[in-house]
């Protein structure tokens, strides 16, 4: 375990300021309005776990459980299906009859990338609205993922040694075809991923609720490129103002926001393929990365090793998940054993598990 204090906090990093020139919008009344639209849309549960607080020392640990949102089995089904809803919203010019909404996007392809989720999310919404969708998945994503996308309509495309790459191939074939990329990231000159972190803002809205009057201590969200970090950071901070610890847990395999709070900007993080899959991102979303400089207050990087141990715990109480999904969890625990970021017998955490076991 590593953990970066975040010195950038309540400001943000100088290079990227100056082109995240829009915040976050935090209007969730709006995304949880479009989402409801949606037949299978409901609120994912919040859960107390008191037996895993008493074993890491805290007054109380309560997880978001995502497994099951909109039956997709991840947060991801927020992002990428809340984007093409927005896009179809704004074809048809307002939101209309679900036979109107089923045909606005007749014609629309949509391709991404993916190295998990995102493509199930994608492949979703482009059904429900009558568009196509292109899912590019690298040589390393698990053949029964492509077998799940085929099952929703997604025409998928195998090129790639790892998702970066997979990345480029998407970005290019957009580029050539004209069609509409809907990736899960931001960069200089693309900034389509700011729909889909608006669309995770349903989850710390609804776990706020959840939570009634109780404020958390502490927060840990795991991270990749950053979105789903990035926008439960911005509602964080809106709902609770500074009371909360925000820390960011990464495999130390993929530090991306790490680096990119320790040099400054967007970089490269260099390392070998993670076993958290999902998280295994070596370049971090320049929207996420300058949202959490203002707003997180630490970065952590666990190890591979340690996260797939840690989440046997949260198997144990039938919460089972990925290395991807649970590594938050495996943060918190690195740091209540090490005594670290202030945790004690007072500490309210609060957690977000993503995904459910990963595909094999």
């Amino acid at each position: 375990m590593k953990i970066l204090e975040n010195t950038h906090r309540g400001h943000g990093l100088e290079a990227l300021s100056q082109k995240v020139d829009n915040p976050l919008s935090t209007d969730v009344a709006s995304v949880m309005k479009l989402l409801n639209a949606c037949p299978v849309a409901k609120a994912t549960p919040l859960v107390n776990v008191a037996s895993l607080a008493e074993k890491l020392g805290v007054a109380s640990i309560h997880i978001k459980d995502e497994r099951t949102r909109m039956k997709l089995g991840s947060f991801k089904a927020l992002g990428g299906a809340y984007s093409i809803a927005k896009a179809a919203v704004k074809a048809n010019g307002g939101l209309g009859t679900v036979e109107e909404m089923g045909s606005a996007l007749n014609g629309h392809v949509f391709v991404t990338a993916s190295a998990g989720n995102h493509g199930l999310s994608v492949a979703a919404g482009a059904r429900v609205f009558g568009a196509r969708a292109i899912v590019y998945l690298s040589e390393t994503v698990p053949a029964g993922f492509a077998d799940k996308l085929r099952g929703f309509g997604a025409d998928v495309v195998i090129e790639g040694a790892n998702y970066e790459e997979s990345a480029d191939a998407a970005q290019n074939i957009a580029n050539d075809k004209g069609w509409t990329l809907i990736a899960d990231s931001t960069w200089d000159g693309y900034y389509g991923g700011r729909d889909i972190m608006e669309g995770y803002l349903a989850m710390p809205a609804e776990a706020a609720e959840q939570l009634g009057g109780i404020v958390p201590t502490h927060v840990f969200l795991q991270a990749g490129v950053g979105g789903l970090a990035g926008a439960v950071a911005v509602h964080v901070r809106e709902t609770w103002g500074d009371a909360p610890h925000i820390c960011v847990v990464e495999p130390s395999f993929a530090p991306a926001l790490y680096k990119g709070i320790e040099e400054g900007g967007v970089v490269h993080a260099e390392g070998p393929v993670s076993n958290m899959g999902r998280l295994d991102c070596k370049e971090a979303s320049l929207l996420a990365l300058e949202y959490l400089a203002r707003a997180a207050d630490s970065f952590m990087q666990v190890e591979d090793d340690f996260v797939f141990n840690e989440i046997k715990d949260l198997e144990a109480i039938g919460l089972e998940t990925s290395p991807s999904g649970g590594a938050g969890y495996a943060g918190l625990s690195a740091a209540a054993n090490a005594h670290a970021l202030g945790l004690g017998s007072e500490s309210r955490i609060l957690l977000f598990l993503s995904e459910g076991p990963a595909d094999d």
